[in-house]
Parts: C-alpha cells; structure tokens; sequence
C-alpha cells in the first residue's frame, strides 16, 4: 500500500473491474474511476521509491487560468469546462515557468490520487535506456538488441537495434487493437493474467515479420516490454529500481508509485502499468525536459532530449513519433516548439512545450480505451499554449 502523505481523502469506495474488461472498454464510468486510480491491485507491482522527508505541495483549487480559454478544434469552439466534461477528464495540472497556474480535479480524485499510466510508461520506459546509454551499462543504440539479450539470438528480433526498438520499427508483425479480443496486445494481457514469467518474451520472439528493421512503423506495446528487458539485462537492476535511482528521486517525487510485474518478483511491464499521482507525472516530465542543457550529473546522453522528441517516423496515418514520445505539432504542422506528449489510452496525457516552457498534465476516464474524446486533446494543448504565451 501508498503511502498517505497529505491529508486528503476521497469517499469514493466503488468496487474495482477486472483488466479484460477494463481494456475492452467495459466498465461502467464509476467502476471505471475505481479501477483507474487502483490499478496497483489489477496485477502485482513493484515500489518506485521516492526521496525520503519529500512534504507535498499545497493544493490550491483553481481554473481561473484558463476561465477565458477558447478551444478551437474540428471548427468547433470549446471552453474549459467543456473540455472538462465532454472528456472525462478528472485531473489537470498546468505548469509555466516551472510555476503551477492550474490545477483542477474531479469525480473524486485529488492531488494524491494515483492513477494509471497506461501507455505513458512508454515515455518512462525509453527514458531509463537513455539514462543507461549515459551510465555506460549500454554501448550505443545502433547495437543489436540480441548483445544484451542472449535470449533473442534465435528469434525474429536478432537482428534488430535498439534504435529500432526505441521508434518501433522493428519490422515485427504486432495488433495493439485494445478492443480485439484476439489482438497481438490482449494476447499479451492473456499472458500477464497468467502470471508466467518470460512468456511474453517467448511470445514477442515467435511473432512473424513484417518488415525488415528501420522500414515501417508499427504501434506495439510489446516492443516496450523488450525495453524493460534491455533495461533489466543491461543495468542488471528492475526498471521500478533504475526508475526510482535516475529520476524519482532526484526529481522529488512528491509520492512512490507503483509498477505492474509481468508475474510474481517477474520483469516490470514497461509498456503501461505505472501508477502514480498526476503532480509526479508532470515531475516527471518537467525533469525530463530539464535534461535538454548539458551538465554535470544530467542523467541524460548529450541530445537525448531532442532526439527522443523528434518526429523521427512517419505513419502511414501521418502520425509522427520518436523513442516512444508524441511529438505533438503547431496548427501549422509545424514542429518548430519542440513540442512533445507522453499519451495512454483513456485520455492520459503529459504534454510540454519546451519553448514556452510549459507543460501540462491530463489524467481522464473515458468510456473507451480510444476515441471517446469529443475535443482533441492535441487541439486543446495548442489552444492552452496561444492562451498562455
């Protein structure tokens, strides 16, 4: 269990659901909220620690930031409270100058809720290969996955770099379709249920390929537990620990977290499962951005930040990505701001905007894993920055 570490409480005592039906996306809304904000007890976890003697920051309620707020987006004007209700959005933190100017929650949840991560992970995990890149435990990202993996000699991804890896392009068939119950992905929640250690490994080895590496684009999930598996083997520490020693405490982390185990003292599930308070999400993000300037005891390789945020692929839908960070665009399609989102399903999003020094926190219960939002959050984030600057 959490610590509690300031005294806010939440009345709300609705009976959790199970993860198949959570990521099918059927849950009704309160069980949905239950779940979101205990999702340590879907699976087992392991602690990320945070300094100790950290006092949480004083909570004071406001929206009068963005009270003014027009959103424009599908040529349609929005405000805040309709971003607010239409996209189950039950928490949002804002940032300027490493100054809080918003923080608003809802439908019970506060400042020391934790809540799933889901695909956010993603961002944590790719940022723990980067801190191991700086540490010496890995070469470069042009090596081979198999020279730390010994495992993976004799498989489809023997052949495959970390940098492919990192941008998911490893050209390995993979349906991340949350929805299908015969996906690629809820095979793979089939087997985290099962609690088998090294099966999801096993199963990510045996897929067939689609492409050579470097050639195209595919969203999966299980190339980011062959990230936590790089992590693990390289550094011969957990994630949860690596995570905890790199950034959870230097960062001040206001609240541990927890992280989803693939099986009992099993490898952490480094594609989603991470559950922490929103405050340590932007923590987390904030301090990730401030690794950009070179510097003694950066935890970062020189350029990491950059790079990693980078439109470095294309999808064939037009989407661009970087090691598994969103770069997000201008209205103009413009990258120009450096702008970049870490993103899970059900609406969480960690947004920055390094040029305007601004970044923005997004937690939410939405009814399906994807395409419940009425107003794109992308369309939100960029009406926030012209409000803001």
């Amino acid at each position: 269990m959490r610590d509690q570490q300031l005294e806010i409480t939440s009345e709300f005592t609705e009976p959790i659901g199970d993860a198949t039906n959570l990521y099918a996306g059927r849950l009704s809304p309160s069980t949905l909220i239950a779940t979101a904000q205990s999702t340590e007890f879907l699976f087992p976890t392991r602690r990320v620690d945070n300094a100790p003697g950290i006092e949480p920051s004083a909570y004071g309620e406001s929206l009068d930031a963005l009270s003014d707020l027009v959103i424009h987006s599908n040529d349609v004007t929005y405000d805040i409270f309709d971003y607010l209700g239409r996209n189950n959005v039950v928490g949002l933190l804002v940032l300027k100058d490493s100054q809080v100017v918003c923080e608003r929650y809802e439908l019970g949840v506060n400042p020391m809720t934790p809540w799933m991560s889901m695909s956010m992970a993603k961002s944590v995990s790719t940022s723990l290969v980067g801190a191991a890149i700086r540490d010496g435990y890995i070469g470069d990202i042009s090596d081979p996955l198999s020279a730390y993996m010994p495992k993976l000699r004799s498989g489809v991804y023997a052949d495959v770099p970390i940098a492919d890896l990192l941008q998911m392009t490893s050209g390995v068939e993979w349906s991340d379709v949350h929805t299908d119950p015969n996906s690629d992905r809820r095979h793979m929640l089939k087997l985290q249920l099962e609690q088998c250690p090294g099966a999801i490994i096993e199963y990510l080895n045996s897929r067939p390929r689609r492409a050579r590496p470097g050639e195209v684009w595919n969203y999966s999930t299980g190339e980011t537990h062959l990230v936590g598996a790089l992590v693990k083997a390289a550094t011969g520490k957990w994630p949860s620990e690596y995570l905890s020693e790199k950034f959870w405490k230097p960062m001040k982390a206001e609240q541990p977290a927890e992280w989803w185990l693939e099986a009992t003292e099993g490898l952490e599930f480094a594609g989603a499962g991470i559950c922490a308070t929103l405050r340590d999400y932007v923590r987390f993000v904030q301090y990730f951005m401030s690794q950009a300037d070179s510097r003694e005891g950066s935890v970062l390789p020189d350029g990491w930040v950059e790079t990693a945020t980078s439109p470095l692929v294309e999808s064939e839908a037009g989407r661009h990505y970087g090691y598994m960070w969103w770069p997000v665009s201008d209205a103009d399609g413009n990258f120009r701001d450096g702008a970049f989102s870490a993103r899970g399903i059900f609406g969480q999003y960690i947004y920055a905007n390094p040029l305007n020094n601004i970044v923005i926190g997004v937690i939410s219960a939405r009814a399906k894993p994807r395409y419940s939002e009425v107003i794109a959050d992308d369309d939100f984030f960029r009406s926030a920055i012209d409000h803001l600057t």
